[in-house]
């Protein structure tokens, strides 16, 4: 165990801050770009719009579904190192993607090789904000997300810019160049002094057949680190989980459908590609906005129902496109959804660090990315089914908007239900508590004994 450099709260997280804002600018966004290489990529390969949909399918499900991989590193070596890993496999998938001479070679190099780095990069930037910030987790979980809105805003361009150029193939080979930095960013992570407790798995005592006690140990480490146990004695994680893999059913599609729809009612290419632009663009002025609104202590127990709030919004607004396709009804659009998709984004996983311990966060974000990322696999190509079938992007926003806004109701009820099951369980405790106490104090001065002059309790929390 590496001794501890710095402390949480401290200066250094600042600078741990940007470091995860500049490895999420990196990775998370980077699949919208993959948009701009779509042509060439069916042109060079001959292939069919379904087969070359698979490859950004793909890389986003990699993206999410490596949760629990990384997850198990981030405990046995530390954010620092699965980072810096993360990197070093994202660029090589790159690398060796431009010299593919087949979409299976590229499915497995740029798909799945680099999803899984981006994997293990992003989601070490998540937790390590949890170590390193406790006061003002919020606001640095909100600041973070702020680099993906500008990786939606610079990806693109990037790309477009180096398609021009290089071609799809030198483009690839300077991704794999920029996905180096980072190790850069893991590099600035420094050991962290945390009040977490250490968690040590409670394995089975050894049996007297070898293969049973191998089988043990192995189920209870696969337990441990997929968070089964969290999923069996968490309600509010379970009600969490689904409802965010059924948003993510319909989330990711306006990001892919927006500027093919707009193209096909007559939007000229570059207005119709600036639209994506505007909604990262607003993000970056929302979101710190948004952080400090939210971040105070007013707003701590309301952050649950702001979250589905913001994906029961996102999910009614996709409803504009299905009345009109023109440009300025959808900039109009572009504006209502960033404000949406900024709540969205600054409380996903500020709602998750506060329903699971931190103990226990790296395993419970592991088991939610897969099911997120099999939501990300199966989206697209189910979407792009119905498209086909039906040659009418009304059905794609319809679509988009009942996954969300479905979800974003059944979060809103769990969580309403479990608030009011938890008040009306400590009532009898407290007028237990009461009767039990009452008998013992005889009489007392009047006002002594008020409830509203007795200062409330603290509830200490391990972090």
């Amino acid at each position: 165990m590496p001794w501890a450099l710095e402390h949480a709260d401290g200066s250094w997280s600042w600078m741990v801050l940007l470091a995860s804002l500049v490895t999420q600018a990196l990775t998370a966004s980077f699949p919208i770009c993959i948009g701009v290489f779509f042509t060439d990529l069916q042109r060079d390969f001959q292939a069919s719009n379904s087969d070359t949909s698979w490859f950004p399918s793909i890389l986003g499900s990699m993206l999410q579904a490596g949760g629990p991989l990384c997850s198990i590193l981030v405990e046995r070596y530390g954010c620092r190192v699965t980072m810096m890993l993360g990197g070093m496999l994202a660029s090589l998938g790159m690398v060796a993607s431009s010299f593919c001479r087949s979409l299976s070679q590229l499915f497995l190099t740029a798909g799945m090789i680099t999803g899984l780095g981006m994997s293990f990069s992003f989601q070490s930037s998540i937790t390590v904000l949890g170590l390193y910030f406790v006061r003002r987790r919020p606001l640095a979980n909100a600041l973070a997300s702020m680099g993906i809105s500008l990786g939606v805003t610079l990806w693109p361009l990037f790309a477009r810019y180096l398609l021009e150029n290089l071609g799809w193939r030198g483009s690839f080979l300077v991704f794999g160049g920029v996905f180096l930095h980072c190790c850069v960013c893991g590099a600035i992570i420094r050991p962290v002094a945390t009040n977490v407790p250490e968690t040590k798995e409670d394995l089975l005592p050894p049996s007297k057949t070898p293969a049973q006690g191998c089988l043990a140990v192995c189920g209870s480490a696969i337990q441990h680190h997929l968070a089964f146990d969290v999923l069996r004695h968490n309600v509010g994680y379970c009600i969490y989980t689904l409802g965010v893999t059924w948003m993510f059913m319909g989330f990711s599609l306006p990001h892919i459908f927006l500027v093919p729809y707009a193209i096909e009612y007559g939007v000229e290419e570059y207005r119709a590609a600036l639209l994506i632009s505007i909604i990262g663009f607003c993000n970056i002025f929302l979101r710190p906005v948004a952080a400090l609104a939210t971040g105070r202590p007013y707003f701590a127990h309301y952050r649950k129902y702001l979250f589905t709030l913001a994906v029961l919004l996102n999910g009614l607004t996709n409803l504009v496109c299905t009345v009109s396709a023109n440009f300025w009804v959808l900039v109009g659009y572009c504006l209502v959804y960033s404000l949406s998709m900024c709540g969205i984004g600054i409380f996903l996983f500020q709602v998750l660090m506060e329903i699971v311990p931190m103990g226990r966060f790296p395993s419970a974000l592991g088991l939610f990315s897969i099911f997120t990322g099999i939501a990300a696999l199966i989206s697209p190509p189910l979407t792009g089914f119905v498209l086909d079938t039906t040659s009418n992007f009304s059905y794609v926003f319809c679509m988009s908007s009942f996954f969300l806004s479905s979800a974003g109701l059944f979060m809103a009820g769990g969580f309403y239900y479990l608030q009011k099951k938890d008040q009306q369980g400590k009532q009898p405790k407290v007028e237990g508590a009461i009767s039990e106490t009452s008998p013992m104090q005889g009489p007392t001065q009047k006002g002594k004994d008020n409830p509203k002059e007795q200062p409330s309790p603290e509830i200490v929390t391990s972090v």
